[in-house]
């Protein structure tokens, strides 16, 4: 008999598979169209994490069965200093869980609206993060296909972190993507062009990411879709430094990074796409090695005396949530063939992960397709393992299917 720790009248056998008895749950920090993010703490290690929860009923609904089991896999290959990772994964009868690392000093997004302009200095040394970050994923095999300041999260230490991998997509070295998914606003020409693109997309986005941070603005702009994606493929790219002063050195990054030609783009070029960024002078005589690390001091003071997130969520939380998130015990020896096929497959596939027991596994090469349980009457039928839509904090959102912006899944953003 494993360890217990006794919760009301119910012990918890912390050598059992994981569940959210396993936690004790805190504040609210985020809201996505179907799911929450709440801080918890686990009962035994006493370590804090971030639980996001997603509402299976809300899920099947908006038909995103799909992207969420996606996520669930990718997240399981994915292992990174500045990425955050997937610690749990697990389910109830009524959501699935991700249990991730906790990220206390808030996403980029937070900080733009209320600082505005960030210090060169600053982004400088968050570009060099995300680049190690974008570099580590492509080994992988995986596009992240939505870098945006939202889906950039903070540590209390100011080091900058990936997330979101709701439309990220493994890549084939022998085929081409033309599925439309993301943000537009950061979306790369060659994605809107219908012509085709890879893992060069990201470090596009990462291009306008960076740009925003600096100028509290993006470089293109469009009062709808078309003028704004006539805007990307066309419009030359301007910096407002009569405004805000920019270094000559963090003009080039930036022109090198927002280069249309995806052959030509900064770290496109070379077999270790890193080298091109730790040969550019605008990161100066940074030490990469102790940067990834974290052994070097981010120039960012996190203020952990003040939330670093929408004070609003905990309030939704408690006051404007008709059922708020409570431990409760699972149904008995469900039988699967009397669920509805969204469950079953949920059920099936949405598996069980404890990063300190389970071994990382990667779904590449094989890259199998995610399948949608349909009616039996119809079968199985095989979606895209692209996902295809993708919920964000900031304007422009895009996806192929033009689903409206309520119907959208959704992300981790503190």
């Amino acid at each position: 008999m494993g360890a217990v720790c006794c919760c009301l009248s119910e012990p918890i056998d912390f050598d059992g598979e994981v569940n959210l008895y396993h936690f004790d749950l805190h504040r609210a920090v985020g809201k996505g169209a179907f799911g929450k993010v709440r801080v918890v703490e686990h009962k035994r290690t006493k370590k804090l994490y971030a639980l996001k929860y997603v509402e299976k009923a809300r899920c099947i609904k908006q038909k995103a069965v799909a992207n969420i089991i996606q996520e669930r896999r990718l997240l399981e290959e994915i292992d990174h200093a500045f990425v955050v990772n997937l610690r749990y994964a697990f389910q109830d009868d009524e959501n699935c869980f991700f249990v991730l690392d906790l990220m206390l000093g808030g996403d980029l997004r937070f900080h733009l609206e209320r600082k505005g302009p960030l210090p060169e200095k600053v982004v400088a040394f968050w570009l060099a993060q995300l680049a190690s970050a974008i570099a580590y994923l492509h080994k992988q095999h995986i596009i992240h296909r939505d870098m945006k300041p939202d889906n950039v999260l903070l540590d209390s230490q100011g080091n900058a972190h990936i997330t979101d991998f709701n439309v990220a997509i493994h890549y084939s070295d022998r085929r081409l993507h033309t599925s439309v998914a993301g943000s537009m606003a950061y979306m790369a020409p060659e994605i809107l062009g219908n012509k085709g693109y890879s893992w060069q997309t990201d470090w596009w986005s990462l291009g306008i990411t960076i740009y925003e941070l600096l100028f509290n603005k993006r470089p293109f702009d469009g009062r709808n879709v078309e003028r704004l994606k006539s805007a990307i493929s066309k419009d030359s790219l301007k910096f407002p430094t009569d405004l805000i002063p920019l270094s000559d050195d963090g003009t080039d990054i930036l022109k090198q990074l927002i280069e249309r030609d995806p052959t030509k783009r900064i770290g496109c070029r070379s077999t270790d796409q890193l080298d091109d960024f730790r040969e550019h002078p605008w990161f100066g005589s940074l030490e990469w090695d102790r940067l990834e690390t974290k052994e070097l001091t981010a120039p960012f003071i996190i203020d952990l005396k003040q939330a670093n997130f929408d004070v609003t969520y905990e309030l939704d939380e408690f006051l404007m949530v008709e059922k708020p998130l409570t431990h409760t015990k699972r149904k008995a020896h469900t039988d699967l063939e009397k669920l509805k096929p969204e469950l079953r497959q949920l059920e099936e596939q949405f598996t069980v992960y404890e990063y300190d027991r389970s071994k990382r596994q990667s779904y590449y090469p094989d890259n199998q397709p995610v399948y949608t349980m349909t009616a039996a009457s119809e079968g199985v039928q095989p979606t895209a393992t692209i996902a295809q839509a993708s919920r964000s904090g900031s304007p422009d959102v895009f996806n192929s299917t033009t689903r409206p912006l309520n119907s959208l899944p959704v992300q981790y953003s503190s």
